[in-house]
């Protein structure tokens, strides 16, 4: 009995070793396809546990675990022509997804990296022809949409020669180049440039225009004060004479003292001032008798700013 002991636990040890040989768990992110002497013997889609037969390493079955999920590649750094031939820098990505493992095995042996090299060629050439086709505004609108599906319909068929099936294709960077841009500048510059000036002859031109109009109302308004001032001044003149008119009227003889008195005092401002007048003159009526009576005497006369008359002797 002690010597069956060993040899049931090696039988116990074989036959749990033959179990887990014939064992294979397939989760939901995962395929698995079942490989018997170098040829598939069948693929697993749905997640589970599955049987095998044991001893993979004998080439009796073995399993190949395939993704079951999108996956997504990127194509940087394409320098593409566009129609008008300027060249740009464009970055891209295709979302994809292994939807035929048995195709994709005897494709690409079930190598993720072979079909992605396979397609990232294919991609290549698709970004080129339809960029070459248009301009670079079309990227930029609405039209980029329908350049993205036309770029996975090239993809297609060769995406299903793979087993795989593109679930889509996006354009994430579309850049000048650098002489491109070094261009593209310039001419955005010149282009501001001769903008600006534009403006400033339209601003220059309203200006002059404005200025005008301010010196022809400046003129105008000058014009229209001096109008008014000398009618205003024409009515006071008036207003003064007719004052002096009803002032005279009341009394002549003071008006006419009054008159020759201010004509005295204007005349005599001056301590420097010389009149030569004849002692007869209407100017000396009230110089020497307040009741403007006229001097008898007769000859020159002679005043001078202090207020005073010399009238010499004379043989009359």
């Amino acid at each position: 009995m002690g010597n069956r002991v060993p040899a049931i636990l090696i039988a116990i040890g074989v036959l749990l070793f033959i179990a887990y040989s014939s064992v294979f768990v397939v989760n939901e992110r995962q395929q698995a396809i079942v490989i018997r002497f170098g040829q598939i013997q069948d693929v697993k889609a749905e997640p589970g546990l599955y049987f095998k037969l044991p001893f993979g390493f004998m080439d009796a079955d073995s399993v190949q675990y395939i993704q079951d999920q999108a996956l997504r590649f990127d194509l940087d750094d394409i320098r593409v022509q566009v129609s008008g031939g300027k060249f740009y820098e464009v970055d891209a990505f295709v979302v994809y997804k292994i939807t035929d493992a048995r195709r994709f095995r005897e494709a690409v042996s079930g190598d993720r990296e072979s079909a992605e090299a396979r397609l990232r060629t294919r991609l290549d050439a698709a970004l080129r022809r339809v960029y070459g086709l248009r301009g670079f505004e079309s990227a930029l609108s609405e039209e980029r949409a329908s350049m993205m599906r036309e770029v996975r319909g090239e993809l297609t068929n060769d995406a299903s020669n793979l087993g795989l099936t593109i679930s889509d294709v996006r354009i994430r960077r579309t850049d000048l180049t650098q002489e491109v841009s070094q261009q593209t500048y310039d001419r955005m510059k010149a282009e501001r440039l001769a903008e600006a000036e534009l403006i400033r002859a339209r601003g220059n031109e309203e200006g002059q225009r404005r200025r005008a109009i301010a010196d022809r109302q400046v003129v105008e308004f000058i014009a229209a004060a001096q109008r008014d001032s000398e009618i205003l001044r024409g009515e006071g003149e008036g207003e003064r004479n007719r004052v002096f008119g009803e002032a005279f009227s009341q009394d002549p003889d003071f008006f006419d003292f009054y008159r020759s008195m201010s004509a005295y005092r204007t005349s005599m401002t001056s301590s420097d001032t010389t009149l030569v007048l004849s002692p007869q003159s209407e100017f000396f009526r009230y110089f020497e008798d307040a009741a403007g009576m006229r001097p008898e005497t007769s000859g020159a006369a002679t005043g001078t700013g202090n207020g005073t008359a010399t009238t010499p002797s004379t043989a009359n």
